[in-house]
C-alpha cells in the first residue's frame, strides 16, 4: 500500500488549479480522470479535489455538457493532437466522457464536509445530466447515446468496431501519442484515423449531436444512472428535493436492462442499426454499481465466468478473455485498468461479495505499485503497459489503501 509513492505522483502531475493524466502522453485536464483523481486527492487534500472539479466544471459548456478536455495554456500546442486547434472551441474539446462526477462530488463533500462546494456544483451537476438525458437519447429509449469512442472512455474497445466500420478514416494528421507510447500498446492507425474524422465532422457541424456514430453504452449508462443517485444525495444535503434525481436513476436502470441485456450480460447498441454489438466488454460489467440491478447475480456469474475471469486474474479485463482477438497489451481490447477495477469493486460491496472485493482490492494495489502506476496492465501476468506515473491509477491506490 505505498500511499507515499501514490502521492507523489499526483503531486508531480499537478499543475495548480488541476491534474493531468500524465505529464508526456496526456498533458492537459481529462473529465473522467479529474473524478477518479478527486476521489483519491479527497484523503491527502480536500481542498484539491475541490479545486479539480471546480477547475473542470468552469470549462462547462452552455448546454450543459461538460468536455472531456480542458486544455492547460502553458503547455505547447503541438504536445498533444487533436488539441485546442484542431477543435475550435476554445479552451476545451467538444466531445464528453462519462459522468462519474456526482459521485465524486459527493465523495470529496464527506471526506471534508463543504456545503460552499456542493451549492456550486449542485446546478453544474444537473444541467450536466440533463444534456446527456435530453440531447442525447437518440435512441429514445431513454439512455444516453455517445457520438464518438472517446467519449465511453473505452477509446479503443471492440464494441466499437462495428459503428466504426461505417466512418471513412481520415489521414494527414500526427500521431503525438506514439512519440510517449508503445505502438503495440495504442490504437492502429487505420482506427485512430476514424476516431478523427469523427471528431472533425461533430466539429464541422458546430458540435450538433449525431452523426454515423451512436451508440448507446452499458457502462456510461451505467454510470449515469449512479452519478443521478449520488445527486440526489447531494440534493439532501443541501436541503432540497431528491426524488427527481432518484425517479431519473431508475429510468435509466430500466432502460439498461430492458434494452441492453441479453443472454446474462449487458451490450452496447448500435442506435444506427438498432443492433446490440456481440463483443463481451467491460463496460457491460458497469451496471454493478447499482444496488438494486435485480440481474447482478447473472452478471455476477458472467464476470466471475472464463470470460473475465474476476478474481483469477489481475484486475478487470477489458475484453474477453476468451476472444480470438483478445490482446493483453493494446488499448481497452484486453488490458485491465485500474478505475474499472474500483468501479467493479464498488458494484461487488453492493451486491455482498464482499471477500471477492477484497481480493480485487489487494490486486488493484499490489499491481499498481509493482508496475510504478501504469496507465493499464496484462490481466494475465500484470505486467504493465502504457505510461507510467499515470494519476488515476495512483488515486485509486490511495482510495483503496484507506480502512475500511
Amino acid at each position: 500500500m505505498d500511499v507515499t509513492r501514490a502521492t507523489a505522483v499526483l503531486d508531480a502531475n499537478w499543475l495548480g488549479t488541476s491534474t493531468v493524466p500524465s505529464r508526456a502522453l496526456y498533458p492537459h485536464q481529462w473529465s473522467w480522470d479529474s473524478a477518479f483523481i478527486a476521489i483519491g486527492l479527497r484523503h491527502r487534500s480536500p481542498a484539491r479535489a475541490r479545486r479539480e472539479l471546480v477547475t473542470l466544471f468552469s470549462a462547462q459548456w452552455p448546454d450543459g455538457r461538460v468536455p472531456h478536455i480542458v486544455f492547460d495554456p502553458a503547455t505547447p500546442p503541438e504536445a498533444y493532437f487533436p488539441g485546442p486547434g484542431f477543435w475550435r472551441a476554445g479552451r476545451t474539446s467538444g466531445i464528453v466522457q462519462a459522468p462519474v462526477h456526482a459521485r465524486a462530488v459527493l465523495a470529496v463533500h464527506e471526506a471534508e464536509p463543504d456545503r460552499a462546494f456542493l451549492a456550486e456544483l449542485y446546478p453544474k451537476l444537473v444541467a450536466w445530466h440533463e444534456y446527456l438525458r435530453g440531447k442525447r437519447d437518440f435512441g429514445g429509449h431513454g439512455l444516453a447515446a455517445i457520438v464518438h469512442p472517446w467519449e465511453s472512455g473505452m477509446d479503443n474497445s471492440p464494441a466499437w468496431d462495428g459503428p466504426l466500420s461505417r466512418v471513412p478514416p481520415a489521414a494527414g494528421f500526427v500521431r503525438r501519442d506514439l512519440e510517449h507510447g508503445h505502438a503495440a500498446d495504442r490504437p492502429s492507425d487505420e482506427d485512430y484515423g476514424r476516431y478523427v474524422r469523427l471528431a472533425a465532422d461533430y466539429r464541422d457541424s458546430d458540435y450538433t449531436d449525431g452523426g454515423a456514430f451512436v451508440v448507446e453504452d452499458p457502462g456510461f449508462n451505467a454510470l449515469l444512472a449512479d452519478a443521478e443517485l449520488a445527486l440526489a444525495e447531494i440534493a439532501e444535503r443541501l436541503g432540497l428535493p431528491s426524488d427527481a434525481h432518484r425517479e431519473a436513476a431508475a429510468r435509466v436502470a430500466k432502460a439498461l436492462q430492458e434494452t441492453l441485456w441479453h443472454n446474462g450480460f449487458f451490450f452496447a447498441r448500435d442506435v444506427r442499426t438498432g443492433s446490440l454489438t456481440p463483443q463481451y466488454t467491460c463496460a457491460g460489467l458497469l451496471p454493478l454499481v447499482l444496488p438494486d440491478l435485480a440481474v447482478a447475480p447473472a452478471l455476477l456469474a458472467t464476470a466471475t465466468g472464463p470470460r473475465f475471469g474476476l478474481g483469477r486474474v489481475h484486475g478487470v479485463p477489458s475484453y474477453d478473455l476468451t476472444a480470438p482477438d483478445f490482446d493483453p497489451g493494446r488499448y481497452w481490447r484486453g488490458p485491465s485498468w485500474f478505475n474499472i477495477g474500483w468501479l467493479v469493486r464498488q458494484g461487488l460491496l453492493h451486491h455482498g461479495e464482499h471477500a471477492l472485493a477484497e481480493r480485487l482490492r489487494t490486486d488493484l494495489l499490489e499491481t499498481a505499485a509493482a508496475t510504478d502506476f501504469a496507465e493499464y496492465c496484462d490481466p494475465l501476468t500484470g505486467t504493465g503497459h502504457g505510461t507510467r506515473s499515470f494519476s488515476w491509477t495512483a488515486a485509486v491506490t490511495l482510495d483503496l489503501a484507506q480502512p475500511a
